[in-house]
This record gives C-alpha cells, sequence and structure tokens, in this order.
C-alpha cells in the first residue's frame, strides 16, 4: 500500500506515517522510483501504535513491544516494564474514574440547584 492509502484507511496524517518509520515501528520499502510502500498489515500495526501512544507509552516503549507481537515472543525485561506501564494506567484510570463521578455531581446541582452539595467538599 501507499502512504496516502495507509494513512487514509488508519486515520493518521502522511507525516506520522513517516514519523512511525523514522522511529522504527513502522516497515516500508521503496519502489525504483522512491515512493513509500508498506505492507497490508500496516494499517492495524499503525492503530496499535496509536493506541499505545494513546495510553502515554514511549516512543522505546512501543519500540519494545512490537516485535514481541509480531513474533509473539518477549525479550527479558519486557514483562517488567509493561507490568509498570499497567500499573500507571490504572492509576489514570481510577484518576478518570474520579473526576468523571465529580462531574457526575456537579452536572446533579447544576440540575437541581437546592441539591446538597456538603459531600463535594
Amino acid at each position: 500500500m501507499r502512504i496516502g492509502e495507509v494513512a487514509d484507511k488508519a486515520g493518521v496524517s502522511v507525516r506520522a506515517l513517516r514519523y512511525y518509520e523514522e522511529k522504527d515501528l513502522l516497515p516500508a520499502y521503496r519502489s525504483p522510483g522512491g515512493q513509500r510502500h508498506y505492507p497490508d498489515t500496516a494499517v492495524e500495526r499503525v492503530k496499535l501504535i496509536q493506541q499505545l501512544y494513546a495510553a502515554g507509552l514511549p516512543s522505546r516503549v512501543v519500540r519494545d513491544v512490537l516485535p514481541c507481537v509480531d513474533s509473539g515472543e518477549a525479550p527479558p525485561g519486557l514483562s517488567d516494564q509493561l507490568t509498570a506501564e499497567r500499573v500507571r494506567i490504572d492509576r489514570q484510570i481510577a484518576d478518570l474514574l474520579a473526576v468523571r463521578d465529580r462531574l457526575d455531581d456537579v452536572i446533579a446541582i447544576s440540575r437541581d440547584p437546592d441539591a446538597d452539595c456538603s459531600h463535594m467538599r
């Protein structure tokens, strides 16, 4: 697939694909004319990269994870690193749930100004 097609199907910019290639996250080969071409698996790989970035994983961790996804084998130390990332994500989820609960309280109060909001302090 050509770069524009991958970008459209994955919902990312061409610039993002070039960045992923530069960071060795997304393999590409060049045609004799110099155009980038990607394997059919590129769209799903880009979506995974996006998910990992959205979860807050840095490029170096993503770079370590992708070969494991490809081969099904993890290098030494990756499990500990990913466990630490999972703990961090769990903390973020808990924080977001707490914020959501507070917002629910504010929404309830905004709908009923006479509601008791003493529990929010």
